[in-house]
């Protein structure tokens, strides 16, 4: 088992950056992928940002492409979303992902989810 806590998330002007916060704990052999998806309301979920952590390859949806980086501080069992050039389209609740079946941006990829946190994107 591997439990997920975001935190980070909150509110930002046009332009703006944030970065998100991703703690693990529990079975470090399950979370040999990581993932950031978010849900805008309304919207099904998206997979936006994955690192797979035998090698190092990242994959960015192309609506973050550049302005969003993954990353992962290992000492710390932490994973991160560096938000950057944040539109009002980026307003969505934002979730951490983890799983070790296969590496990708779709949901089935992943085995063990965070509760989310929101971000808020205003004009």
């Amino acid at each position: 088992q591997v439990q997920l806590v975001e935190s980070g998330g909150g509110s930002v002007q046009a332009g703006g950056s944030l970065t998100l916060s991703c703690a693990e704990s529990g079975n470090a052999w399950h979370r040999t992928y990581l993932a950031w998806f978010r849900q805008a309301p309304g919207k099904e979920r998206v997979g936006i940002a994955a690192l797979n952590t035998n090698n190092g390859r990242t994959l960015y949806d192309d609506s973050v492409k550049g302005r969003f980086t993954i990353t992962r501080v290992n000492a710390e069992r932490t994973t991160y979303l560096q938000m950057t050039s944040l539109n009002t389209e980026d307003t969505a609740t934002y979730y951490c992902a983890a799983g070790y079946n296969s590496f990708g941006l779709t949901s089935n990829n992943y085995n063990y989810w965070g509760q989310g946190t929101q971000v808020t994107v205003s004009s």
